[in-house]
C-alpha cells in the first residue's frame, strides 16, 4: 500500500489493509499475533441468527460492485428450526474472480492477508449453517491462490477448519478452486455453473442462488472484500463499523487508484471520500497531466469528468452523479489521454470476454468494436455515433446478465461528455490512431 504524504494520513482508514505491511503478513503466526481468529472464537459462541443480525445492523454492503446489503442476503437462506439439520446442504461461495479492467483490490488482500478471508469464511458459514464453502479464484491469480491454499492448510492444522471447530460441534470444509480465467465467471450464477464443472454462463433467474444456488441448494455468494470485513465487524461491533463511511454506505473501502497519479496503489478510506482527496493521497496528478476523465468503479461504470472531483465516493453519491461505485477501481486519465481510444480498448475486452449466450452482448459488442476501428482510423461518419447509441440501447436491459449492460457504460458516457473528441476523428482534426491494417474487418 502506498505511503501518502504526512498531512493526509488522517484520511486513511486501515482496517482490511492494516496487516499488509507486517513481516510475513500472510502467515498464521503473524495473523494470530494481530487479533487473528479472535473474532472466530467470539462468533462461535454466539447464535447464528445473532451473527446475521449483527451484519444487518452494521450496514455492510457487498464490496463486489452491486452494493447489496450483506446481512439481508444471508437472511434469505431458508433455515430449519433450531436443532434440525438443513433439509438441503447450505453453501458459501466467495467470488474471487476479479477480472474487470482496473479492478485490483481483492488480489492484494488475498496475497498479503489471506487468513482474514479464511476467518471471514468460517464465521459466515457458521452464520448461514453451511458445512462446505468454496473460494472461486481467477485462474491467472497463481500467487494469490498459493497463499490462500497455504492459509487454508494452516487453518486446518490449527483446528480452525475441519470437524468440531474449536470444540463447538461446527464442521466446515473449505475448498480453494481456480477457474480458467473467464470474465463471465465474475457473474455469480456463471461462477456457480463453472464450479459445478459446466461451461461458465449466467443462469436464468428466478430461482435465485439463495434457494437454488450451488448444486440447486441454498447458497450465499459474496465478494472477497465483503467476507474479509466480517471478522472486523464481529470484533468491533456494528456501531464501530458504522462510525466509518456514511449513513447509508457504512465502513471503509479499498480504492484502487491507477493511471495518471503520482503514486498508484490501494488506499483504504471511509466510504464517501472524494476523488479530489484520493488524488491528494496519491501525491497528486503526474507532472504535466490534468484530470480529464475517470472511472469510479472499473471499466463497466459510466465515466465521470473533472467536474465530478467532489462527488462523495459512496453508493448513493456516485449514483446521483450518474455512475456506479462498482468495485472502486478508480482509473485516472488526463488531458493527454483519448476517451475514444480508451473506450475502444475496453470494448475489445468485452467483445473478447462475451460468453456468447445472448445475442445483444455477443453481436452488439462485436459490431461496436468495428465501428470504433473505423472512427479511430479516420474513416468514421457522424452516422456511426447514432449507430453506437442505437446498439447500446439494444444491449442495455436486453442482455442476459449485467456484464453486457456494463459494456455500454463507457460508450454512452464518453459520447455524453466527449462527443467532440469523436467528431475530431470523424472530421479530420485528430490524426488517426489505427492503421488500415488494423481496420481489416471493420466494414
Amino acid at each position: 500500500m502506498t505511503t501518502p504524504a504526512p498531512q493526509t494520513v488522517a484520511k486513511l482508514t486501515p482496517v482490511l489493509t492494516k496487516r499488509w505491511l507486517s513481516p510475513d503478513a500472510w502467515s498464521i503466526g503473524t495473523y494470530e499475533n494481530l487479533d487473528g481468529y479472535a473474532a472466530l472464537r467470539k462468533a462461535i459462541k454466539a447464535h447464528p441468527d445473532d451473527l446475521i443480525q449483527l451484519i444487518k445492523d452494521s450496514g455492510l454492503r457487498g464490496r463486489g460492485g452491486a452494493g447489496f446489503p450483506t446481512g439481508l442476503k444471508w437472511g434469505f437462506i431458508p433455515q430449519e428450526p433450531d436443532g434440525k439439520p438443513p433439509a438441503r446442504p447450505h453453501y458459501l461461495v466467495v467470488n474471487a474472480d476479479e477480472g474487470e479492467p482496473g479492478t485490483c483490490k481483492d488480489l492484494p488482500l488475498m496475497t498479503h492477508d489471506p487468513h482474514s478471508l479464511v476467518e471471514g469464511v468460517i464465521i459466515a458459514s457458521y452464520a448461514i449453517r453451511a458445512s462446505r464453502a468454496y473460494i472461486y479464484i481467477r485462474g491467472e491469480a497463481v500467487h494469490a491462490a498459493r497463499r490462500l491454499r497455504n492459509a487454508v492448510n494452516e487453518a486446518y492444522a490449527k483446528g480452525y477448519l475441519g470437524r468440531d471447530i474449536l470444540g463447538s460441534g461446527f464442521d466446515l470444509e473449505l475448498v480453494v478452486h481456480s477457474g480458467a480465467g473467464a470474465y463471465i465467471c465474475g457473474e455469480e450464477t456463471a461462477l456457480l455453473d463453472s464450479l459445478e464443472g459446466f461451461r461458465g454462463q449466467p443462469r436464468l433467474r428466478p430461482p435465485f442462488p439463495a434457494t437454488h444456488g450451488l448444486y440447486a441448494s441454498p447458497t450465499v455468494v459474496n465478494n472477497v472484500g465483503t467476507i474479509a470485513s466480517v471478522p472486523y465487524i464481529v470484533l468491533g461491533g456494528a456501531d464501530w463499523w458504522k462510525s466509518m463511511g456514511t449513513e447509508k454506505s457504512a465502513g471503509p473501502m479499498i480504492y484502487s487508484l491507477s493511471g495518471r497519479v503520482a503514486n498508484p496503489g490501494q488506499y483504504e478510506c471511509g466510504l464517501g471520500i472524494t476523488l479530489r482527496e484520493l488524488i491528494e493521497l496519491a501525491g497528486g496528478m503526474q507532472p504535466g497531466h490534468n484530470l480529464k476523465f475517470w472511472t469510479p468503479g472499473g471499466s463497466s461504470t459510466p465515466l465521470l469528468t473533472a467536474e465530478h472531483l467532489d462527488v462523495p465516493l459512496d453508493f448513493e453519491g456516485v449514483a446521483a452523479a450518474g455512475s456506479i461505485l462498482g468495485t472502486t477501481a478508480t482509473q485516472i486519465f488526463s488531458d493527454q489521454d483519448c476517451p475514444v481510444y480508451a473506450t475502444y480498448r475496453w470494448l475489445e475486452f468485452y467483445h473478447h470476454e462475451s460468453c456468447g449466450k445472448c445475442t445483444p452482448c455477443r453481436e452488439g459488442n462485436y459490431w461496436m468494436v468495428r465501428v470504433y476501428r473505423r472512427i479511430l482510423a479516420g474513416q468514421g461518419t457522424q452516422d456511426d455515433l447514432d449507430t453506437l447509441l442505437d446498439t447500446c440501447d439494444n444491449i442495455l436491459g436486453r442482455s442476459f446478465c449485467g456484464l453486457g449492460d456494463g459494456a455500454t457504460s463507457p460508450v454512452t458516457s464518453s459520447l455524453k461528455y466527449f462527443k467532440q473528441d469523436y467528431l475530431d476523428y470523424i472530421e479530420g482534426r485528430t490524426a488517426p490512431k489505427l492503421s488500415d491494417k488494423q481496420l481489416v474487418g471493420a466494414h
